[in-house]
């Protein structure tokens, strides 16, 4: 998969493009039927699969007050696009510039002059332009003008809830990461460089990798067992998401005890996927009382691991 950041760097025609626009964080359920219809429509002419987004998100320019942790990093994002057909990822630069334009403007400048697109699939609630004002009525319309056909996909519901970024961000902070699997189609993970921490696990017997999740949704404290992607290898392991409270540490940590893993990778990126929640994160009296306590959590997600073994 080829993939251009910024529109200025779009060049020479391509082949029959058929497109989907959207900021895709997550990559849930939902924008992989459209990356799927997209694929398929562009199969079928012969043409270019192409996904259309943003970085860095729109609400990050538009209200950064409001803008939500990332549930997928740049580099996951683009693997997952292109395991869906997406044969070419355009990354708009998404400046203030941009956020102003109105609707027929990227209609006419970005969609028919830079990309020539041919079709456009979008999600039942796309909207686009400045304030959003692009309904898809009006997108319709301006395929009419500028040569495009719109295809809409209704929204996709699971246990009576609309698919959404928003709903799987939700499920994450509560820690329900079971149920945010269903949403996802694979388990949630985070994507980080191990970092120097508080060595309290190496000083009790259960070395941790500590991740810099300064970037992403972490879930919602506690136990989980989880799998470590690193280098293309996958290890069993089990997380603590929380502050420590059995040694009252005030900064909140994601760490990681591999089981079976002796090498040293502080700086080198993991990735963290988060397979079941195991229980709340808890005061213990004493250290002792934590090893006890880790060994069974130890001991469990092995047991959901080698259920859920793939």
């Amino acid at each position: 998969m080829r993939i251009i950041r910024g529109t200025k760097n779009i060049i020479g025609a391509i082949p029959h493009p058929v497109m989907t626009i959207g900021n895709f964080d997550g990559v849930h359920v939902g924008h992989q039927m459209l990356f799927r219809k997209t694929a398929e429509l562009a199969l079928a002419h012969g043409g270019t699969s192409i996904a259309f987004t943003f970085e860095p998100h729109p609400l990050k320019i538009i209200a950064p007050k409001k803008v939500p942790p990332l549930l997928t990093h740049f580099k996951k994002k683009m693997a997952l696009i292109e395991s869906f057909g997406i044969n070419l990822v355009i990354c708009a630069d998404f400046t203030r510039q941009f956020a102003d334009q109105r609707p027929r403007d990227f209609s006419k400048n970005i969609l028919s002059e830079k990309i020539g697109v041919k079709e456009i699939v979008v999600g039942f609630d796309y909207a686009f332009g400045r304030g959003r004002e692009g309904t898809i009525p009006y997108l319709q319309k301006m395929g009419e003008e500028f040569g495009f056909h719109v295809h809409v996909v209704e929204p996709f519901k699971l246990n009576e809830h609309t698919v959404s970024s928003s709903h799987v961000r939700e499920l994450i902070e509560a820690g329900q990461v079971e149920t945010a699997s269903q949403f996802l189609g694979r388990d949630y993970s985070i994507l980080g460089p191990v970092i120097s921490g508080y060595k309290t696990g190496q000083a009790i017997g259960f070395p941790t990798a500590n991740i810099d999740t300064s970037k992403v949704q972490i879930p919602g404290t506690g136990v989980y067992a989880v799998r470590v992607i690193y280098e293309n290898n996958s290890y069993a392991a089990v997380a603590n998401v929380g502050f420590n409270p059995t040694f009252h540490r005030d900064r909140l940590s994601v760490e990681v005890h591999i089981f079976d893993f002796d090498q040293a990778i502080y700086n080198h990126e993991i990735e963290v996927q988060f397979v079941a929640r195991i229980r709340s994160e808890m005061e213990f009296k004493s250290a002792a009382d934590l090893v006890v306590q880790i060994k069974r959590d130890i001991d469990e997600a092995g047991k959901i691991l080698r259920r859920t073994k793939k």
